[in-house]
């Protein structure tokens, strides 16, 4: 049939997009022959030229456009002044800023826009790549003649009849393109002189043929994946058999919606459709691609051009090519397909950037994790034995010297004594718990701060916690000890100290060692004299008595006894008073030794735990920015 024979790309066995010759050239598909000039030409070349030796525009149309010019074009393609180098910009900075924190994987895709996107911006402003791409038999080849104006690619029953691209270029300059898409010199044309051929509005149009994107050849089908990749526009050609083919939307339209701008999709073959049925399965095309997620450019607004038309007929070819020229002329399609490139990678990069609500490490987590580290270290425990300390040397100085002498005879190392207990050493299991309350207080802090991050900077997050956490509780000690905290050990190992404060000890009394003696008040002394001064009035009044009754002194029982009770009233006293004026300097010297303990934790757990954890959400607040950067202006990287 002639509908069938329109078609092209099959999936069998073919030629490379040329007819075997005659005259010296061979087909696309085997080596290139030379003419008598010695100049490269192919197959059908070959042929046009047997039969028609003597034209000479057969013979301009047998030159390959490896005789282009020799001097490629290399003005950049976007005025710097645009919206798209900032956002290249951002996004190369963003890689850089992330090559420590995600994969090669995650990465790749970005990178290879960035390289392209530097490639294309070095090669020809003057030129447009168009590449025709479609499904066996959907009339590619044959299109792809029509707008050429000239049958250079192959069209047939054999298939694969195009197994490489095969370049039309409408002007010089076109060479460094091309070398870019590895279109072969044999492969690359010129338009046959004509009205199309000398049409202004296509000045500047590459058109590149491809081979089937669903072709049975593997290589096929990678030649064009790697030419889309690199082109900068795309017309997809369907035919009203397989313009609902699962492959074509699920492999190529649907990842590829947001280049609509670029893309023209056409449905051909339309000749073979009885009376509105083109229109019907026109619509139905439409209905597809919007729901893949294709902007269509209707009513003035950008999107992907739809349309229908019979290549083998020419009905509407000359309104396709009129949308062709129009897109050429305009001179935005490299930065249309490079700004859809970066939305494409943003919106990819998009899980690994963009966080749930606000991450961060706030004032209360601060304070929370500070609070756990003072309960790890026992700094309440070391605020109230501080206090106690104090309570007992007053005591010690301001009690009576009968209470004195009990209590030194209860310490004097019975067994089960206070002091013995205070000095014995800390079972092994109360170490471990100090420890588990240090890894728990760097645990509840690390998922605060990493709690809706995404998850390579959520895992970089902890990370940074755990490994500032490694010989926290050694630390502790030493800054406990630097701060003065009372009874800090100075002789005894971090985990000693923090053994001893979990059990609600000072440091150094877990460790054994003597605890430091806190300050006297300036009174101290007027209260131990007036303590002495009742101890001698005791004695003084005791002698009396004992030198009346053996009859030494003379009788007068009230006078002595009188001095004595007023020395053994004014003892306790005296020694009551004095616990009630240390009652605010203890508790004061207390919570002055718990808050030098506790700010000693929290410098420790501040500059090991807290100080990385925030460098590490500043880096992600960094890539945070350049990512907004990125998709300032995008309509999916959002």
């Amino acid at each position: 049939m002639t509908a069938v024979t329109d078609q092209d790309n099959g999936n069998g066995s073919g030629k490379d997009g040329g007819l075997s010759g005659k005259d010296g050239g061979k087909a696309d598909g085997g080596a290139p022959g030379r003419d008598g000039d010695g100049r490269w030409d192919d197959g059908l070349i070959a042929r046009r030229a047997a039969a028609a030796a003597a034209d000479e525009a057969g013979d301009t149309v047998s030159r390959a456009s490896t005789e282009d010019d020799a001097e490629p074009q290399v003005e950049a393609y976007v005025p710097s002044g645009g919206p798209l180098p900032p956002r290249l910009d951002a996004l190369r900075e963003l890689v850089g800023l992330s090559r420590a924190r995600l994969d090669r994987d995650t990465l790749a895709e970005a990178g290879r826009v960035l390289d392209e996107a530097a490639a294309r911006q070095r090669l020809s402003s003057r030129h447009t790549v168009i590449a025709v791409a479609g499904a066996t038999g959907s009339g590619k080849s044959t299109l792809f003649n029509a707008l050429a104006g000239a049958p250079i690619s192959d069209t047939g029953l054999r298939r694969p009849t195009t197994s490489q691209p095969i370049a039309c270029s409408w002007t010089d300059g076109a060479a460094g393109l091309l070398d870019r898409l590895a279109v072969p010199g044999r492969l690359r044309r010129r338009p046959h002189p004509g009205p199309v051929a000398f049409d202004e509005a296509l000045q500047g149009l590459v058109l590149v043929d491809l081979p089937d994107h669903d072709s049975a050849a593997t290589e096929h089908r990678d030649q064009v994946d790697r030419v889309l990749a690199l082109v900068d526009a795309v017309i997809w050609v369907v035919d009203p058999e397989k313009y609902a083919d699962a492959a074509l939307h699920e492999r190529y339209l649907r990842p590829l919606a947001g280049h609509a701008e670029v893309t023209f999709v056409v449905l051909n073959q339309t000749d073979r459709l009885p009376g509105e049925a083109a229109d019907l399965v026109l619509d139905d095309l439409r209905r597809l691609l919007d729901d893949d997620g294709i902007a269509l450019g209707e009513h003035g607004e950008p999107g992907a051009t739809v349309m229908s038309l019979s290549a083998l007929t020419g009905d509407g070819v000359p309104e396709l090519r009129e949308m062709v020229g129009r897109f050429v002329q305009d001179r935005t399609a490299a930065t249309r397909r490079l700004w859809a490139d970066v939305d494409a990678a943003a919106a990819r990069l998009r899980p690994v950037y963009v966080a749930e609500g606000r991450p961060g490490l706030g004032e209360r987590a601060r304070e929370e994790f500070t609070d756990r580290l003072a309960e790890a270290v026992g700094a309440a425990a070391a605020g109230q034995a501080a206090e106690r300390e104090w309570r007992r040397n007053a005591g010690r100085a301001c009690g009576t010297p009968w209470l004195r002498l009990w209590r030194w005879y209860e310490n004097r190392g019975l067994p089960g004594s206070l002091d013995r207990m205070g000095q014995a050493l800390t079972p092994p299991e109360e170490e471990l718990t100090a420890r588990q309350r240090v890894e728990q207080a760097v645990r509840i802090v690390a998922d605060d701060a990493a709690d809706g991050l995404p998850g390579p900077w959520a895992q970089a997050v902890r990370e940074a916690a755990f490994t500032g956490a490694e010989g926290l509780p050694e630390a502790l000690d030493e800054l406990a000890v630097r701060a003065g905290a009372p009874g800090a050990s100075k002789r005894g190992g971090g985990t000693e100290a923090v053994q001893g404060a979990a059990t609600g000890a000072p440091f150094g009394g877990a460790l054994g060692g003597r605890p430091a003696k806190p300050p006297r008040p300036k009174w101290w002394p007027a209260a131990v004299l007036a303590q002495v001064s009742m101890t001698l009035l005791q004695i003084f009044g005791g002698l009396w008595l004992v030198g009346q009754i053996i009859g030494v002194l003379e009788p007068g029982l009230l006078t002595p006894a009188l001095i004595m009770l007023a020395g053994v009233v004014g003892g306790p006293l005296v020694e009551w008073s004095c616990a009630a004026a240390i009652r605010g300097p203890a508790r004061r010297y207390g919570q002055d030794a718990e808050r030098r303990l506790r700010e000693a934790a929290a410098g420790c757990g501040r500059a090991r735990v807290l100080d990385p954890v925030a460098a590490e959400l500043v880096r992600y607040r960094e890539v945070r920015e350049r990512y907004v950067t990125v998709t300032e202006f995008s309509t999916t990287g959002r």
